[in-house]
């Protein structure tokens, strides 16, 4: 079967991101420019553009397309600016983030996730992205950034997240429990952090984030 991704691409943008209003031009142009099928596993790259989050291994999954968007949207990324994004997983939002910012550094806990997003971004010809095999609740970066994409869930927005952001920094997560969680924009300024809340979604949790079991009698 051949299919037309330029095409299918165009069609994302048009029925999928524009009606859950994606409007930002640079974020637009970047998800028609970066091949989503180059990063989607051979088993499922026929549905490479579909309204569906796809497994990648390790019960990780791609978000769907329109989250991608919404995301980049949101953190209104400047072309001069650093990013953080935690979970590499395919690689493809990376593509994104670094298509729109001057560097990215990604984590990723599974080394083989890591070493195929790496991979995939240099066939790409994405120079100013690298993916680190890597823990989030155990990394320390010795630096701070711009910008942070955390692309699986969180109970709870952990606080050392919020220390790695500059000042006027901002940090697009997913919190709460599931099947009901908030996506939110994080600010940091000079007069404290501001959450912001964006729309209701629901995502995998980070390893190390889940929420604490309940128990009831």
């Amino acid at each position: 079967m051949n299919i037309d991704f330029a095409r299918a691409r165009e069609t994302m943008v048009e029925q999928q991101l524009r009606p859950w209003e994606v409007f930002d031009a640079r974020v637009l142009d970047t998800l028609l420019a970066v091949p989503r099928e180059a990063f989607v596993p051979e088993a499922v790259r026929a549905l490479a553009y579909a309204d569906l989050a796809l497994p990648i291994g390790h019960g990780e999954v791609m978000m769907k397309p329109v989250l991608e968007a919404r995301a980049l949207q949101a953190l209104a990324i400047a072309p001069h600016e650093s990013v953080l994004e935690i979970g590499t997983g395919s690689g493809y939002l990376t593509a994104c983030l670094a298509r729109l910012g001057r560097e990215v550094v990604s984590l990723e806990r599974h080394a083989d996730l890591a070493e195929a997003a790496q991979a995939r971004l240099a066939a790409q010809g994405i120079g100013n992205a690298t993916v680190h095999t890597a823990d989030a609740f155990q990394w320390t970066p010795g630096r701070s950034f711009d910008v942070i994409c955390v692309t699986g869930a969180v109970a709870e927005i952990p606080a050392r997240f919020i220390d790695w952001l500059t000042q006027d920094g901002r940090m697009f997560v997913v919190h709460g429990r599931s099947p009901v969680m908030e996506a939110a924009r994080v600010h940091r300024n000079v007069n404290g952090v501001r959450i912001e809340s964006l729309f209701e979604t629901d995502l995998p949790y980070l390893v190390g984030a889940e929420p604490a079991p309940v128990f009831t009698l």
